[in-house]
């Protein structure tokens, strides 16, 4: 992989910065799933439908898919460093605003939009800033394992938000969502060092940072975009309503009180994810990225299938088969990622990001969606069919990115 730019500063050590960044990112995402980790909480409290906490969680990435072109191309233009430092304080503000305004379906949707907003100006162009700063030989690795601490940051988004909720009530939660976005910023604004801003190209207009048809034309970035928006449609949409689902699943049990609670399944779950994650960029290096991709992806796409339909099984079988699955639909994350990253010309490394990223959640944003919607559609989630339809729209699309994989490579 080559540099950014050559004639830019010497690289930061490496490692050192990689964790500092990685650390920034999870700080900065324990918004990401505090709605999701609360729905049951928010469909009694504000009498939502399915469909309406479907528009919630989907509007997330919605807010996140409309800034995320125009930040992302922008690491093409500017440094990184300030699109991060100032979508840190648009995250702090958005979840503390939710925590403060927010009374029912139409401020939910603004505040998330915001709160999606925010994680479009750190997530992408926070790696970009990590790899336009670390040596060449590392930069492999870092993607590898930032991309893995979003797996984290959605972990402890679960797992921290449930806690605090036990506790101090949903308010206290996204306030300290809020607070986690200006940790991200203090840890960000020590540890990275501003640079010159890159440049696109000889004679490159402003406006051709934006121009995304060079990226779409390079074929092998292309497919690897298309594959990252079948990911994305299954992760987000599973991620936002397996803690519903274990909840009903809990509903269906004997002995409540000695089980975990989903919330923190799902913390778990994230952990798993992430060492899948860093495991399968691992296997990718070794055996062939597209291989190893279409592999997890197709394995993904067969729990799909099998989990709504086993939500009567003992709680514990089923809390097992979230973390089975998520393992396998997080593990072809950092691999999708790295095939972007090399396959894009390096001049615009920024815009195929953005390409990516544009396509990786405008996905995920209508995989929430149709999830609620084929809930409402079957019964409720009242039923196993009911989730087993719901989890079979989540899967398919696994399968949909292993065949488009494996077309481009006939």
């Amino acid at each position: 992989m080559k540099p950014q730019n050559p004639a830019s500063p010497p690289s930061q050590k490496g490692p050192r910065l990689i964790f500092a960044m990685c650390s920034a990112q999870v700080c900065s995402m324990l918004g990401v799933f505090a709605f999701p980790a609360l729905l049951p909480h928010f469909l009694k409290l504000w009498g939502l439908s399915n469909s309406q906490a479907g528009w919630i969680n989907g509007v997330y990435f919605m807010g996140y898919t409309l800034g995320v072109p125009f930040l992302t191309s922008l690491t093409d233009r500017m440094d990184g460093r300030k699109i991060y430092l100032t979508c840190c304080l648009l995250g702090f503000a958005a979840n503390l605003g939710f925590a403060l305004a927010v009374n029912g379906f139409w401020l939910a949707l603004l505040f998330r939009a915001l709160a999606g907003l925010g994680l479009a100006g750190t997530f992408v162009p926070g790696l970009k800033a990590l790899i336009d700063r670390v040596p060449e030989q590392s930069q492999s690795r870092a993607v590898s394992f930032y991309t893995a601490s979003f797996g984290l940051g959605m972990s402890m988004s679960f797992y921290v938000t449930g806690k605090i909720f036990s506790v101090l009530g949903w308010k206290m939660a996204f306030a300290g969502a809020a607070f986690g976005s200006l940790a991200a910023l203090i840890i960000s604004f020590f540890m990275l060092a501003p640079r010159p801003a890159p440049r696109i190209g000889d004679g490159a207009s402003f406006w051709e940072t934006f121009d995304f048809r060079p990226a779409w034309k390079n074929r092998p970035a292309r497919s690897y975009i298309l594959a990252y928006m079948c990911h994305m449609w299954e992760m987000f949409a599973a991620r936002s309503w397996m803690v519903a689902f274990l909840t009903f699943s809990l509903t269906l049990q004997k002995g409540l009180e000695s089980y975990p609670a989903p919330t923190t399944v799902m913390a778990v779950a994230g952990i798993f994810g992430m060492i899948a994650s860093i495991t399968g960029g691992e296997l990718a290096d070794r055996f062939g990225r597209r291989r190893v991709v279409r592999g997890i992806m197709a394995i993904s796409c067969i729990t799909a299938l099998t989990m709504g339909f086993a939500v009567h099984l003992p709680y514990l079988a089923v809390a097992g088969l979230c973390l089975f699955y998520t393992v396998f639909f997080q593990g072809d994350s950092a691999a999708i990622h790295s095939g972007v990253i090399t396959a894009a010309q390096p001049e615009r490394r920024g815009s195929t990001m953005a390409l990516q990223s544009l396509g990786g959640f405008a996905a995920a944003s209508l995989g929430t969606v149709a999830s609620g919607f084929a809930l409402d559609l079957t019964g409720g989630g009242n039923t196993a069919f009911s989730w087993g339809i719901a989890f079979g729209v989540m899967g398919a699309t696994a399968l949909l990115g292993s065949l488009l994989l494996k077309k481009e490579d006939a």
